[in-house]
């Protein structure tokens, strides 16, 4: 038990520093773009000081650029600030597709890297269950991560969240190279601490190219 709790709490480090350090890079990529649309600005300030006339199309353009920036930026932020706060309680009741949508967008960097598209799909109802939330969403990134490794051909995973009667299920779908693992491949030791922490099942469907999670609708901890 001690060994389990001992990976449990590695494994959400790394996950708290992987994503606070992809969030802080987007954060300077946002600035850096914004710092240059600055120096833009202010070499067309020389250049009207100099007698030069200003083109009002480049002015708007560089606008634009900035507000797009900004609004990124608080996206990110307001996302930031969301993660932050899955610590705030050890379980409350959550809506397991927010949660799918949240870890999504905080991959969405690592998937650009790998060539790979995040495909969230609408659930007809709610899927509300109580849960430990920073955790759910450390497995969510965990199964997310290396579904991106079995993608195949199609380079998308469909992302699904979506009630049961016994609780919650997510769906990873579309791997196309799922079917060429091994059986011992995945999940892994820290999947597994997390999966006991949440009560929750973990299942292969390798013919479907799918990854299953099932959740309870109450967690006891």
């Amino acid at each position: 038990m001690n060994d389990s709790l001992d990976v449990r709490e590695e494994t959400a480090l790394r996950f708290f520093g992987k994503m606070s350090a992809s969030i802080s890079h987007e954060i300077k990529n946002v600035l850096a773009i914004i710092n240059e649309n600055a120096g833009l600005l202010e070499d067309y300030n020389l250049m009207a000081e100099k007698g030069t006339p200003l083109n009002p199309e480049r002015l708007k353009a560089l606008a634009e650029t900035v507000m797009t920036q900004i609004k990124r930026a608080d996206v990110i932020v307001k996302n930031m600030n969301e993660f932050a706060h899955s610590v705030d309680e050890v379980k409350k009741i959550v809506d397991v597709r927010e949660v799918l949508e949240l870890v999504g967008a905080l991959s969405s960097r690592f998937a650009a890297m790998r060539g790979v598209e995040l495909d969230l799909q609408p659930s007809s109802s709610a899927a509300s269950i109580l849960s430990a939330p920073f955790f759910l969403e450390n497995l969510i990134w965990l199964v997310l991560d290396f579904a991106m490794d079995v993608a195949g051909n199609g380079k998308t995973i469909g992302l699904i969240a979506e009630k049961t009667g016994e609780g919650a299920r997510v769906r990873f779908t579309q791997l196309g190279a799922l079917e060429k693992t091994q059986k011992d491949e995945f999940p892994t030791e820290r999947e597994r601490s997390l999966l006991q922490v949440l009560n929750g099942e973990i299942a292969l469907d390798r013919g479907a190219g799918q990854i299953l999670i099932d959740l309870p609708a109450e967690l006891s901890l």
